[in-house]
């Protein structure tokens, strides 16, 4: 797909804090944007991800609306708050006698959009009125 595009995919490996600078520079000059996966230490570490993302000049587009609250351009994904409730229901059946084995698999129904207004003004973006206005959350 990406190719169909005229996009080229670069992807890193990060295990540890020190490996995001190291992207970061792997990619600064030569990326126009920045996705960050929804991974669990890059979620500790968002706010590095965040302030480097800024500091390289890179709009940065994430899964979870938590890096948008400390300087991400912007997130969309599944709504956290809703999947745990779902979840909460599954463990609700199984406590009362259902087997896990016949409950369905689900996928997420709830996705949020959150922009931050303040980081695309440091980054000299001018986000779209319609893009504003069907997000679930605007950070100014």
């Amino acid at each position: 797909m990406a190719g169909s595009l005229d996009v080229e995919i670069v992807a890193f490996e990060v295990r540890r804090a020190e490996d995001i600078m190291a992207a970061l520079e792997a990619i600064k000059g030569r990326a126009d944007a920045l996705y960050v996966c929804g991974d669990a230490s890059l979620a500790v570490n968002r706010s590095t991800v965040s302030a480097l993302a800024i500091a390289a000049r890179l709009p940065s587009i994430h899964a979870i609306r938590e890096y948008v609250l400390v300087g991400g351009l912007a997130s969309y994904g599944p709504n956290i708050p809703d999947l745990y409730r779902r979840a909460a229901d599954l463990v609700d059946k199984i406590l009362r006698g259902a087997k896990p084995n016949d409950l369905p698999v689900e996928q997420p129904t709830n996705f949020d959009l959150a922009i931050n207004l303040a980081t695309a003004h440091t980054l000299g973006l001018t986000i779209p009125s319609t893009l504003l206005a069907r997000a679930d959350e605007v950070i100014e």
